[in-house]
């Protein structure tokens, strides 16, 4: 398994929804002492129902944040991973079983209001089928074609395929455990 130092000082955190991006960065962040970049963050309006921003605002701020010397950075969003891979220095790559990132996501958004990592500013969380759709329908091609691209891009990588994987790496780490 790569050491920490392997990766890095600008590392992507990528993966399915649910799979525990936010969470990882988060915790690679108070260890490492490097700022971390939520996509979802950039990608969509504050204080709203996830409504996205106009493209040209988003590629924008994603290569302002990919421009600077130190991230974390977290998310997909296919079409700017190119220009993240010309500047990353590693990759962790999470997947998991689409029934356990099913049950995140019920669990956060029926479990009331509460601060979650990455959490969008002012955004709710609430059941959305949309969101069940993708988690269980689209995210395994999504998975198929994001394992290509890390092949192609010829960076240290780290892959956790399981939770079991993914708490064995918190613990090699020495991360903080999540909640």
């Amino acid at each position: 398994m790569l050491s920490l130092d392997q990766l890095g000082e600008r590392i992507m955190i990528m993966g399915p929804s649910n799979a525990g991006k936010s969470t990882l960065a988060l915790a690679l962040a108070n260890k490492l002492d490097l700022p971390v970049v939520h996509l979802d963050r950039l990608q969509h309006l504050p204080n709203t129902d996830w409504q996205p921003r106009p493209e040209a605002e988003f590629a924008a701020l994603h290569d302002a944040a990919i421009r600077a010397d130190r991230w974390i950075m977290e998310g997909n969003y296919s079409r700017v991973i190119p220009k993240r891979f010309e500047r990353a220095t590693g990759i962790v790559f999470l997947t998991s079983n689409k029934w356990i990132r099913l049950a995140r996501y019920l669990r956060r958004t029926l479990a009331g209001p509460r601060s979650r990592a990455g959490q969008l500013e002012g955004g709710k969380e609430y059941v959305k089928w949309e969101m069940i759709d993708w988690i269980l329908f689209k995210t395994p091609g999504n998975v198929v074609r994001y394992r290509k691209m890390i092949a192609q891009a010829d960076l240290p990588t780290i892959c956790c395929q399981s939770v079991r994987e993914l708490r064995t790496l918190y613990v090699h780490w020495q991360l903080d455990a999540p909640n």
